[in-house]
């Protein structure tokens, strides 16, 4: 019985990965997080057990209190409630499943506990990938991917030797607005941009997809978690998402990782590595395949992947400015304060007012974390 922690557990990944928890019957599920769904989490707590949840504010948690006397679970709140969910004791594994930066400070604690990462969260690589992997180094735990491109990545690598990386094809469906102009994308709404065409996602990671600054954080993301060079890391347009991410190796040979666009597979995988199990879902069915579209990026129009590898190549603290520069601008298309086009104006603002920290410790990238939410509140008013 493998017992985890699940930090995010009422999201799309955290849903799903209960999803496997309860298919499989032998992972014990010892804490878990969530955010402000205290219903669903309610649900979850009385369904798996957990020793353990955290929710996001002390009045929340005051509320789950109330809800779960009935039981022995023990409700915490806050980052400390994060941080005391990634490091519980009984858990072998800590799924980060959490959206955004917040996801750091847990990931580093846990990982400093001894836990092996099932990573769902690329912030955490994005905006601290040097403090992360040479911590898990040290502490020799792994760190296994759940993105389904890195996942696909991570499989295409299996039994072969790294250094014979040639380039790492890092596919993206192109979201909502493939194929639009600028002048297209003036005016789009909202409800458009959650319109993804293959993939069921939260609202953050939806509207990162459709402006391609997923794609961007994910580039970043896999330099870190293979050891690659950012320019030997190709973007390219994959709609029908059939193809998953593949590797290209010093001999021409390509191995990719293929399937239906399902995010249990990268799930369990990451719980159950190096074994593969039975998993209920739609099949690949090639017979009906006519063709697999392959397109180029159309970087002048989604600036989300050249601004997040320009991050990257100054590197220090600036990567943590484009990402949470984007959180920001994010949430404020969602709440409908700026146009979509205005997400790659306040990112590019942000990176040109930085003064880089170079070699950043976690304090560093929380202060210019905190610094850049002053700047864009400053300028944007959001």
């Amino acid at each position: 019985m493998k017992n985890i922690s699940i930090i995010g557990s009422t999201g799309s990944i955290g849903t799903q990965a209960l999803d496997i928890v309860r298919a499989n019957g032998d992972i014990r599920v010892s804490a878990i997080s969530c955010g402000k769904n205290i219903d669903l989490v309610e649900k979850q707590a009385r369904e798996f057990k957990p020793e353990l949840v955290s929710v996001s504010s002390e009045d929340d948690a005051r509320d789950l209190r109330v809800r779960l006397a009935d039981t022995s679970v023990r409700v915490a709140s806050g980052m400390e409630g994060l941080i005391e969910v990634a490091t519980y004791p009984k858990a072998e594994m800590v799924l980060t499943a959490i959206v955004g930066m917040i996801g750091v400070e847990p990931t580093l604690a846990a990982i400093d506990a001894g836990k092996d990462i099932a990573l769902a969260n690329k912030e955490t690589l994005v905006t601290a990938g040097h403090l992360v992997m040479k911590a898990a180094a040290d502490k020799g735990v792994r760190i296994l991917p759940v993105d389904s491109e890195h996942s696909a990545i991570f499989q295409s690598l299996q039994g072969n030797s790294r250094n014979k990386i040639a380039r790492i094809l890092l596919t993206a469906s192109g979201g909502p607005f493939r194929g639009k102009t600028r002048e297209e994308l003036k005016c789009v709404t909202v409800e458009q941009a959650l319109k993804h065409p293959n993939w069921s996602m939260g609202a953050k990671i939806t509207i990162d997809s459709a402006s391609m600054v997923n794609k961007g954080l994910e580039v970043i993301e896999a330099h870190w978690l293979f050891n690659t060079d950012i320019k030997d890391i190709e973007v390219l347009i994959q709609p029908q998402s059939i193809i998953h991410s593949a590797v290209e190796y010093e001999d021409g040979a390509v191995i990719a990782q293929m399937g239906t666009p399902d995010m249990k597979l990268p799930i369990q995988y990451a719980f159950y590595y190096p074994e593969r199990r039975y998993l209920a879902g739609e099949r690949l069915d090639f017979k009906k395949i006519r063709s697999i579209v392959i397109e180029s990026p159309d970087f002048d129009t989604f600036r989300g992947v050249p601004l997040a590898i320009k991050a990257s190549e100054i590197g220090g603290s600036m990567p943590t400015v484009m990402n949470e520069a984007n959180e920001i601008a994010n949430a404020a298309f969602l709440a409908g304060r700026i146009s979509f086009l205005e997400i790659y104006d306040m990112i590019e603002y942000a990176m040109s007012q930085h003064t880089v920290i170079q070699d950043a410790g976690l304090i560093d990238i929380l202060e210019t974390r905190d610094w850049t939410d002053r700047l864009l509140k400053d300028k944007y008013g959001v």
